[in-house]
């Protein structure tokens, strides 16, 4: 898994979390199951994904009528998990930098930035022909937060991405680049040429990716 795109965890696992954060000195197994009010058993194979995922990792030992037990902790991963409100930060920085470079550079800044992030991804695409790299890339964008879906036009039969939604809609608006960003990410990894159809930020009911 890509370190941009957040792995999925289920309810319960999200409450383990949300404990281990609460106590940052760490809880036990029998801690966790009187809390979650489930059986050790369970709360175990919650722990064996979960600290396989990085999410949590096993701190000290103490030993309790003397019988060690061991105390789980949350990880930095695990911490970052949680929603964070970066969309500010990132609006300070984008317009920072445009004002810096001007508009031209920071489009071509956008698009360098796609293809740099499609080039970590490459190896997921290898070996795939197209109907196989636009599943691919259908699967990166819902585990980035997109609603995707892949239709084929019946005239043409080309292949077209259209996405009910849109992860950084407000920045998209002040900042119509980052469209580019997608495009070139889309573009490098399909190795096909990308036609924006349609878009959110400019108004449209969702964003349409065309593949020629």
């Amino acid at each position: 898994m890509h370190p941009l795109i957040p792995q999925k965890i289920s309810s319960r696992q999200h409450q383990i979390l949300e404990y281990l954060l609460e106590n940052g000195n760490g809880l036990s197994v029998d801690d966790l199951s009187k809390r979650l009010d489930i059986s050790r058993t369970a709360v175990q194979q919650h722990f064996v994904v979960l600290e396989r995922d990085g999410y949590i990792r096993k701190n000290t030992q103490n030993k309790t009528a003397g019988r060690p037990v061991t105390i789980y902790v949350i990880t930095d991963k695990g911490s970052n998990y949680f929603p964070k409100q970066y969309a500010w930060f990132s609006e300070l920085i984008l317009s920072d930098l445009q004002q810096e470079i001007g508009p031209e550079r920071f489009k071509a800044y956008m698009q360098k930035l796609g293809t740099k992030l499609a080039d970590t991804l490459r190896e997921k695409f290898s070996g795939k022909n197209l109907h196989e790299r636009v599943d691919q890339l259908a699967l990166i964008m819902t585990d980035l937060g997109f609603q995707v879906n892949v239709v084929t036009e019946p005239e043409t039969e080309h292949l077209n991405i259209q996405a009910r939604n849109c992860i950084y809609h407000d920045l998209a608006q002040k900042h119509p680049a980052i469209c580019d960003f997608d495009l070139a990410l889309m573009s490098s990894l399909l190795d096909k040429d990308i036609e924006h159809l349609s878009c959110m930020a400019k108004g449209d009911c969702n964003c349409s990716f065309g593949i020629k």
